[in-house]
């Protein structure tokens, strides 16, 4: 400890500074209205380097709002800042959609879907040997290559999570975003999905933020935490962040169960009974 900080008792602020992980993303007095509407009101987050961060709220409270601003697709007043950029440039974002909208009678193989991320030559000409290949190895990374040759408008929910999230990969993203990954899969879909979102995490090291209104996923997944409804109401670590206080105010009466010994303690995967029983021995 330095000499300044000796001299006190209280936490040094540089040590407490240092200890606090670097952003890839900040919010910074971020305002969206739609409508005539204030659907976000001065938003100040930030979501750290390497996190698996969620953002959680009642319905309306905003979440896709900021997602889709993240993205470009809304207008908005204030910053979105990436500290690791040069000025003026951005992370690269891959981004998994809460549902795709499409006919599901178009005779479109998943193989020919994903080559429309890289291949310029009209589809009926085929898919070139080299696009072919790659989309494997997409599908491959998310545990899915048997779908390569299936028609896309016959996958289940599940199935369909994991080709848009190949997709998403084929930007070799630093930075992930998802919108409730777990809706359109039942209970045990979701954890496996968010399981699988671990261990791409921790092997191509983006940084993940997702919405979700699951607090049995958060808890369990994330190590990073922004309440929002309007306005941010409480973030930071799990444990830190969802308490009844918070929820409460984020959520009204209806806030669910939190299981505070399900939450990752800033580490990666999760810390309960039900995924590391050796744990809990």
């Amino acid at each position: 400890m330095s000499a300044s900080c000796a001299k006190t008792s209280k936490p040094c602020l540089k040590s407490l500074e240092a200890s606090k992980p670097a952003a890839a993303l900040r919010f910074e007095h971020l305002s969206v209205q739609r409508g005539g509407l204030q659907v976000l009101e001065d938003v100040n987050a930030s979501v750290p380097r390497g996190s698996c961060t969620a953002i959680v709220g009642p319905n309306g409270a905003g979440k896709t709002t900021l997602l889709k601003a993240l993205l470009g697709e809304l207008p908005h007043q204030g910053g979105i800042l990436f500290p690791d950029c040069p000025p003026g440039q951005r992370l690269r974002v891959g981004y998994v959609p809460q549902k795709l909208d499409f006919d599901r009678g178009l005779p479109l193989t998943v193989a020919e879907f994903l080559a429309l991320g890289f291949q310029r030559r009209p589809l009926w000409f085929g898919v070139a040997r080299r696009w072919r290949c790659r989309a494997e190895e997409l599908l491959a990374a998310v545990q899915a290559r048997k779908l390569v040759k299936r028609r896309l408008g016959a996958l289940s929910g599940g199935e369909l999570q994991r080709v848009l999230l190949a997709l998403a990969l084929l930007q070799d993203p630093e930075l992930l975003l998802l919108d409730e990954p777990e809706a359109g899969v039942d209970f045990r879909g979701g954890f496996v999905f968010c399981e699988l979102l671990e261990s791409l995490r921790q092997e191509r090291h983006f940084t993940q933020l997702m919405v979700s209104h699951d607090l049995s996923i958060v808890t369990h997944h994330a190590t990073h935490v922004i309440c929002l409804n309007r306005r941010v109401l409480a973030e930071g670590p799990p444990r830190e962040t969802l308490l009844p206080a918070t929820l409460s105010a984020t959520f009204g009466l209806h806030m669910g169960l939190v299981n505070l010994h399900s939450m990752p303690c800033a580490q990666a995967g999760c810390t309960a009974a039900c995924c590391c029983p050796q744990n809990h021995a």
